[in-house]
């Protein structure tokens, strides 16, 4: 059971990332007059998509953060790296092979990769390993969380039961936010 004070220090967390994405949303990079691009925000999702998820122990001290097939991040995803999770730091890498995804705890399934998806999440059969797209009807095929487009901004939806099969727990604060939460 967690305690009133660990529920009170995870909300504040929660504030600071909405405040962070809105930040973003809201104003221009330094030195340009452009809004933060499309995957900038996406990949401020997914360091908020691994503060809100519970991890099992066996995760161990590093939180691997894997992009499979081509990065549409660019530099904005390195921007990831050494930042805590809990008491956890994120590694981005890329990934090429299914052998390779079994060893993240976190996938991006671009847009190039998305036809292996099947195969991707029978590769990841319980094995903890939370997955994320940003594919029309990815939710529905077993991603576990999908970002997507909605009225010029980023939304996202979660598969609890996806989560679930893989051994991670979603927070309740995360998915008051998905625009779709099946279960």
């Amino acid at each position: 059971m967690r305690s009133h004070k660990g529920e009170a220090r995870q909300m504040g967390i929660l504030t600071r990332s909405l405040c962070l994405l809105c930040f973003f949303f809201c104003l221009p990079i330094p030195g340009t007059s452009a809004p933060p691009s499309e995957y900038q925000l996406k990949a401020a999702f997914l360091y908020n998509f691994a503060l809100f998820t519970e991890w099992p122990d066996q995760v161990g001290d590093t939180l691997y953060l894997c992009i499979h097939g081509r990065d549409p991040f660019g530099e904005d995803l390195a921007k990831l790296d050494h930042r805590q999770v809990g008491t956890r730091t994120i590694l981005t890498r890329h990934t090429l092979t299914l052998n390779e995804v079994q060893s993240c705890h976190m996938v991006f399934i671009s847009n190039t990769a998305i036809g292996q998806l099947s195969r991707i999440l029978e590769a990841l059969e319980g094995i903890p390993v939370l997955t994320v797209a940003d594919t029309p009807g990815a939710m529905r095929q077993g991603v576990a969380l999908n970002m997507v487009r909605q009225h010029n901004r980023i939304a996202f939806e979660a598969n609890l039961t996806a989560a679930r099969a893989q051994g991670l727990n979603l927070s309740s604060r995360l998915l008051r936010l998905a625009t779709e939460v099946e279960q």
